[in-house]
């Protein structure tokens, strides 16, 4: 049971992305310091966003097989870096035998830290589906956390063609429409912006995003990563009693 589990793909290089924060995440010097991950790849599960808003087959059934493979490998945890899945978290939780760590809740309980006493209006950037279904509107009022969701004006559209493009593997359109995004949010009075989609920061990155913002982005996948290496490194995962 001493292993991280993955359910990615959605999409696949959100995964490779996640998986490098989890490497980079890791305080080791040698191969056998790392933590062992299982990563379930499955990028034909149904668009989760689609399947929110009513428009595209139901995801659950996908979902639940990824949990039931990862349930037989035997992990330790699960992790998926795909904001949207998240709105079925209750019945893969109810499902997995393992711990299913939040993307949300993880992200969201970085805000105060990352904005290190300031007060926070968070920008929730993510699919429409993801923010129709309000799992991070809910864990902002949960903290008491002042929010605001984009409508065309202030950038969803952009948010929207930015996730279109890292998924079809242009990263330079990708770039730029979250350039523009973040552009659309300048006027909202917004301190943070949750990337509540992991195509996102991977189009923040391209775009050198953090070199010429004031606000304060906060990335889920890292989030994520962070959440999973700490439950991990606590297990003591990284220590195999086979290795001296």
């Amino acid at each position: 049971m001493s292993r991280i589990g993955v359910l990615g793909g959605m999409g696949p290089s959100a995964t490779v992305d996640f998986m490098e924060k989890i490497i980079q995440l890791t305080p080791a010097t040698r191969d056998q310091e790392h933590l062992p991950v299982i990563v379930a790849n499955l990028p034909h599960v149904p668009d989760r966003s689609s399947a929110i808003l009513g428009t595209g087959p139901d995801p659950l059934a996908a979902l639940l097989a990824g949990i039931d493979l990862l349930n037989d490998i035997g992990v330790g945890v699960i992790a998926i870096p795909c904001n949207s899945s998240h709105h079925w978290y209750a019945q893969m939780a109810a499902r997995s035998r393992a711990p299913l760590i939040h993307i949300a809740q993880s992200c969201v309980a970085a805000i105060t830290h990352s904005l290190d006493g300031r007060p926070a209006r968070v920008a929730v950037l993510a699919t429409r589906g993801a923010l129709a279904s309000g799992f991070y509107q809910q864990a902002l009022r949960a903290r008491d956390i002042d929010f605001l969701v984009p409508d065309a004006a202030t950038g969803q559209d952009h948010v929207d063609a930015c996730i279109r493009a890292v998924k079809g593997g242009d990263m330079q359109a990708g770039a730029a429409a979250f350039e523009r995004a973040l552009q659309a949010l300048a006027a909202t009075g917004a301190t943070a912006v949750i990337m509540g989609c992991t195509e996102l920061p991977i189009a923040a990155e391209a775009a050198h995003a953090t070199d010429h913002t004031a606000m304060t982005l906060v990335d889920s996948s890292l989030e994520l990563a962070r959440a999973t290496v700490t439950f991990a490194l606590d297990k003591g995962w990284n220590k195999p009693t086979w290795v001296s």
